[in-house]
């Protein structure tokens, strides 16, 4: 491991180098690189899930701190680890501070894995504009998580509005083990389903998404049945024109899953650590047109998956737009007090 601080992006990338040689080429044939933008609290947090999925998928791992941006001088700190405590990739994890912060891709850049593909995670709340931000332009795939926002049903809105091929979000793979059991249902019946009901907390994510991909799959309307019992996603109910009721009930690490006229089966639905669910959407890296179809019945939205894959870097400074804001404010309150 190689510490530098108060440091530059060239000086980083020259020891990374150095790194690499001193291993041994314990760091090869990597498969993409992952850039993760993350607050300083919760650092070990992602480099945990990281290197879960760095097990099954050897990567340059990029840890993006922005962690003082209103300091007055502009400061580059960066931990070196190569075939170390984050596993079988490269890891560089960067601390920018001052308006350096506000130019990650000034450091990222250099560091990129030449002709693989990027793909950047936000662990925490996304720019509210991922479409023009350089970490979100670069990447040819972009993974959001709906469930770390203040409003996890507004920030799906937000994803479907700023939608492009590529982007998807960690509360979709929440509930690939939902999909595969509802969809294995279905196995020895061809019955149509009229009616859908979603049990769920109303905050909950990955219960908009179940009833935008029901909806999306099926030609319906899925009804949303609110819950304060249980603090994720509860119940699955769907009903047949023959006449049947399927239900896949969770309960804890298991499911009950019942159907008219047969017994009653136990199934596993295990809610999997975050690194097993970022190593899921590694494995694809091509845009997911079941989950633009999903998100778009989620937020009335048609056609995502018709978006141009293509994204424009639009730079905004943020100290410029509080400055704007206050002076809104302020002639707002002149205004009123003559």
């Amino acid at each position: 491991m190689i510490g530098l601080w108060d440091t530059t992006g060239n000086e980083v990338v020259k020891a990374l180098a150095a790194e690499r040689r001193s291993a041994g080429g314990v760091a090869s044939g990597m498969a993409l690189t992952l850039i993760v933008v993350v607050d300083e609290k919760r650092v070990r947090e992602a480099e945990a899930a990281a290197t879960i999925a760095a097990a099954a998928h050897p990567c340059r791992l990029l840890v993006v701190v922005r962690s003082d941006i209103e300091r007055d001088r502009n400061r580059l700190d960066a931990e070196i680890v190569v075939g170390g405590r984050l596993g079988p990739c490269e890891a560089v994890v960067t601390r920018m501070y001052g308006r350096l912060a506000l130019h990650a891709e000034s450091v990222v850049m250099p560091l990129l894995v030449p002709d693989v593909p990027v793909v950047t995670w936000w662990h925490g709340e996304p720019p509210a504009e991922i479409a023009t931000d350089f970490l979100g332009v670069v990447a040819d795939r972009r993974i959001t998580d709906a469930a770390q926002a203040a409003d996890p049903i507004a920030a799906l809105r937000e994803r479907a509005c700023d939608y492009a091929p590529g982007d998807t979000d960690l509360a979709w793979t929440r509930i690939t083990p939902w999909r595969t059991l509802v969809a294995g249902a279905f196995d020895t019946t061809q019955a149509r389903v009229t009616e859908a009901t979603v049990v769920a907390p109303r905050t909950d994510p990955t219960a908009a998404l179940m009833c935008g991909w029901l909806s999306a799959r099926l030609g319906i309307q899925p009804s949303w049945e609110h819950t304060d019992e249980f603090p994720r996603m509860r119940e699955v109910q769907l009903r047949c024109a023959n006449g049947d009721e399927l239900t896949l009930t969770r309960d804890d690490s298991i499911a009950v899953f019942r159907r008219t006229g047969q017994e009653d089966r136990t199934l596993p639905l295990v809610r999997r650590p975050l690194g097993d669910e970022l190593a899921e959407e590694l494995r694809r890296l091509d845009a997911d047109q079941v989950y633009a179809e999903a998100l778009g019945a989620t937020a009335g939205l048609t056609g995502l998956d018709q978006r141009a894959p293509q994204r424009v870097h639009v730079w905004k400074d943020p100290a410029t737009a509080q400055r704007a804001e206050a002076g809104v404010t302020a002639h707002a309150g002149a205004t009123a007090n003559e």
